[in-house]
């Protein structure tokens, strides 16, 4: 393990923080807030340790590999979490560290998941920061790394294979860094988009920045304590509701449809099979919703609209209480969030590509069993999946479920009851926010006691660089000679 170049990485993504930091400094000073020299404080520790990380670990050196690519990756969300803790701590808007870590490393990995209990009472800084860290996290770190510090380049391919989500990356250009810029550039021109948009429906500047940041990312952290229920309107409900859906689509797909290759785009399987999932839980929900609330049909349509979306998008946004609904309900959207968005999204969960590629491998293993000695493959995009790559599919919900499990029995251990167990489980490894329970849409996760929000955090980590990547760093394998 080349330990040399993983700290001088480290180094140059701390001073990436610090200049992000920076970003909320200014805020603060434009709505001439006290919080502006704390922020202040907080940028300058964090830029003055990558630079110190820079200095000692400057020489050249090349020594880097798929061992150094994974640990960048795992290191850098927990670096990154425990120096973004500094906004809330030294502004007192979080005076817990363990709190702040949760608060931040659930923005990293665009959970969305929050202990805070009175949004509208810390100050525009804190609220761009906390944003920040989920637009951040969104598209990754490391990809956003890539795109622009050239000198990351070292080892490119092992840091977007690792971190990028989804079973198979795809990139638009032969070189890593380039498709990194590509991503990232589509990622910017639709945060812009949707404020644009917003601003059109009337919510303010900072509120729309806010909320396109969160929205892009599938984070889901809002600047007001009722989500998005804050607005009523149905032009801003159903202008998130697109963004939600675009921020759950392949990016690959994205950049095609930019490039006006419709085409293309439709017949992508997982972009037609997304799109029918989604549209058949509407169906669904709208008219569950109809028959058993008093409300007007488009109410109906634009909550079950809204839900569906935020929920199998893991971007977990809040337009209406889901637990009041009937269970019926309440037990679909549980169901959803594992679902996840597309492979090469922002999204987390287990992805929509796994989810239908088991559905038809199970229904293929009839046939197999009624025609024993015949090749039938599973085909995706009118081609044959390799059996390695089915077997990595199975092995990673296999191995998801196993962690779910796990995670509840631990959660009921320290005292949650078994509803609330599996929501906060469920919206941490799936990277959703609101759960179920007492973690649900109208509650947060404050109340849990120090030990079960470190290990919902660690859980968060898992479900964003999509198990494995974590785990081999766990495994004695992987720190052998």
């Amino acid at each position: 393990m080349n330990f040399r170049v993983v700290s001088k990485i480290m180094g140059r993504l701390l001073m990436l923080e610090g200049f992000f930091m920076g970003l909320a400094v200014i805020v603060a000073v434009l709505y001439h807030e006290e919080d502006a020299l704390p922020l202040l404080w907080a940028s300058l520790i964090t830029l003055l340790s990558g630079l110190v990380l820079g200095f000692l670990f400057r020489e050249k050196n090349n020594g880097f590999g798929k061992k150094e690519g994974f640990l960048v990756v795992s290191l850098s969300w927990v670096v990154f979490s425990f120096f973004g803790t500094l906004p809330f701590l030294l502004t007192h808007s979080i005076p817990s560290f363990t709190d702040a870590f949760f608060e931040t490393i659930s923005g990293f990995t665009t959970t969305g998941a929050s202990i805070l209990n009175d949004l509208e009472s810390l100050s525009h800084g804190v609220l761009v920061w906390r944003s920040i860290t989920q637009w951040l996290g969104g598209m990754g770190i490391i990809v956003l790394s890539l795109a622009i510090l050239p000198m990351l380049g070292i080892g490119g391919i092992q840091l977007f294979v690792a971190e990028v989500p989804g079973p198979s990356p795809d990139k638009l250009h032969p070189k890593v860094k380039e498709t990194a810029k590509r991503l990232w550039a589509i990622y910017l021109v639709f945060t812009i988009s949707e404020v644009f948009f917003l601003l059109l429906g009337g919510m303010d500047w900072f509120d729309s920045v806010n909320h396109s940041l969160t929205t892009m990312a599938t984070g889901g952290f809002s600047t007001k304590q009722a989500s998005i229920a804050a607005w009523p309107s149905s032009y801003i409900q159903y202008v998130i509701i697109f963004f939600m859906f675009l921020a759950g689509t392949n990016f690959t797909m994205a950049y095609f449809a930019l490039k006006l290759k419709t085409r293309k785009v439709w017949k992508n399987e997982e972009f037609r099979v997304y799109t029918g999932f989604i549209l058949l839980f509407i169906l669904i929900f709208t008219i569950v919703l109809s028959v058993t609330r008093d409300l007007p049909f488009g109410d109906n349509l634009r909550d079950a609209a809204f839900q569906v979306v935020s929920i199998m998008t893991t971007t977990g946004f809040v337009s209406a209480d889901y637990l009041a609904w009937v269970p019926f309900l309440i037990v679909l959207l549980f169901m959803l969030m594992f679902f996840g968005g597309s492979a090469g999204s922002t999204g987390g969960g287990i992805k929509i590509i796994r989810v239908w590629l088991t559905i038809k491998n199970s229904y293929l293993e009839l046939k197999r069993i009624m025609h024993p000695n015949a090749v039938i493959p599973v085909r995706y995009n009118r081609r044959a999946v390799p059996e390695r790559i089915t077997s990595n599919i199975l092995n990673f919900i296999v191995l998801y479920m196993l962690i779910f499990i796990f995670g509840v029995l631990v959660m009921a251990m320290l005292g949650l009851d078994m509803t609330s167990a599996m929501g906060a489980v469920a919206a941490s490894l799936g990277n959703i926010g609101p759960g179920i329970g007492s973690v649900g849409p109208m509650d947060n996760f404050a109340h849990l006691p120090a030990i079960g929000k470190w290990f919902l955090g660690f859980l968060m980590l898992m479900g964003r660089l999509e198990l494995f990547t974590v785990l081999l760093l766990l495994s004695p394998v992987y720190w052998r000679k």
